[in-house]
């Protein structure tokens, strides 16, 4: 369990100040300009050592994905792009740091920015994030204001940040589809290479990091890599928002430490599940487009990433979605699949005819108007769509509906013999009318 002196976000819930003041008093801008004194090399090697993994989803390492930006200037200028676009389902933690905690961030865009050469951030926020949007810019009013942005910086580093109000579109959260944004065009992924560490915002060096990466960066360097590195398991280590919604006594989100059990945190978080652990059906673990894993194999399983792949799942954001026995569980993924149906940009073909041609037949197995060789033939479809987009979002189309066939295909099953016998039994009724 986490304690309160290892807490990185300390106004969570906004029950505290907010204001740089605030802010300032629980120890966020401490000796800022000492920390990136020390230099990129210092700050990259330290977050290498920290262990952090992106919180944006993919957990691919921070201080790796930092140092790809190169060393020398060739004339263009570099740039961090903060993805805060947040609309995978299940996941509302950067909301929170925003609203509640902007100067974490604003911090961390100082810090990183010094570690990768650039001058200039954007944190290219949801369309729907309107209140967070205007906190997060009062906060950066007042860095500004009190020296701490801009020019001559009292930090050692000149840094302009720039919030980008999206338009609510789900694509624009995958990192190059973001940039495309930014730049004012349509929202569709590029294909890589070129990677945005070489070409990205304007053709010029980025990194785009979720907001909460940047935002525990300050907190890390403060206390060193060892301090973060210690708490959790190797691979799979640090502190971590979780969030938890759906079936349980009190959905919230929470800061606690990896490499706790599914029932630990739930318990402890949560107050437990809805009508008891008997009544648990099903978790999505880490947002809608991780698949979904039966209740008895996730209640005593680790929640980290390699938890969670164990499971043949993943961790994604640690945004748990909670499914008791009420859950009609076929018509859950059939919703997540016309979600995915409705968001795919349309570039890639497999995704634009895929996601809607897998929702269609989900949606008659949801009454069990199918048959079921059609099973075999939807999960076969699933893998002719993951893996051949530009992006992930064909794969996190296929994810939720391999899961559903892996966990609950006696339920499908039942389904349509039920539908099957009803048509049968009807049917002399029918001939008799006629």
């Amino acid at each position: 369990m986490l304690a309160d002196k290892d807490r990185i976000f300390t106004n969570l819930y906004g029950l505290r100040d907010r204001s740089l003041k605030g802010a300032m008093a629980r120890g966020h801008w401490d000796n800022t300009k000492g920390l990136i004194e020390k230099g990129r090399d210092w700050i990259i090697d330290e977050m290498k050592a920290s262990g952090l993994r992106g919180r944006g989803g993919a957990g691919f390492p921070t201080g790796l994905k930092w140092s790809f930006m190169p060393k020398q200037n060739d004339g263009r200028p570099h740039y961090l792009v903060v993805n805060a676009d947040e609309s995978e389902p299940g996941t509302c933690k950067d909301r929170d740091i925003m609203r509640h905690d902007p100067h974490t961030l604003i911090e961390g865009c100082v810090i990183a920015g010094c570690a990768m050469g650039a001058h200039t951030a954007y944190i290219y926020v949801r369309g729907e994030y309107i209140r967070e949007r205007e906190a997060l810019q009062a906060a950066i009013d007042e860095c500004y204001d009190a020296k701490l942005l801009g020019k001559n910086s009292k930090c050692g580093w000149d840094m302009d940040i720039y919030v980008h109000h999206g338009a609510g579109a789900y694509i624009c959260g995958e990192e190059t589809a973001l940039i495309e944004s930014l730049e004012g065009k349509k929202g569709q992924p590029r294909l890589k290479p070129p990677f945005p560490a070489n070409v990205g915002l304007y053709g010029c060096p980025t990194t785009v990091n979720n907001v909460e990466s940047i935002a525990v960066a300050p907190t890390i360097l403060r206390r060193g890599g060892a301090w973060f590195a210690g708490i959790g398991r190797p691979n799979n280590v640090g502190t971590k928002l979780f969030m938890v919604s759906g079936h349980v006594e009190m959905p919230c989100t929470f800061e606690e430490a990896m490499g706790l059990s599914f029932r630990e945190i739930i318990e402890k978080h949560c107050g437990g599940i809805r009508g008891g652990w008997n009544n648990l059906l099903a978790v999505i673990p880490g947002g809608a487009s991780c698949p979904v894993v039966r209740g008895e194999d996730i209640a005593d399983a680790t929640m980290d990433f390699d938890g969670m792949r164990e499971l043949k799942s993943s961790f994604g954001t640690g945004g748990m979605i909670v499914m008791d026995k009420s859950t009609d569980i076929v018509k859950a993924i059939w919703r997540i699949a016309a979600f995915f149906k409705h968001e795919s940009c349309g570039q890639c073909t497999p995704c634009r005819e895929g996601t809607g041609w897998m929702m269609r037949v989900l949606e008659r197995m949801v009454v069990g108007n199918a048959q079921k060789r059609e099973i075999d033939m939807l999960l076969e479809v699933s893998k002719q769509v993951e893996g051949h987009t530009i992006c992930a979002l064909g794969d996190a189309a296929a994810w939720p509906i391999q899961g559903l066939i892996r966990n609950f295909r006696p339920e499908i099953e039942r389904r349509i013999d039920e539908y099957t016998r009803n048509a049968d039994s009807s049917r002399p009724a029918l001939e008799a009318a006629e």
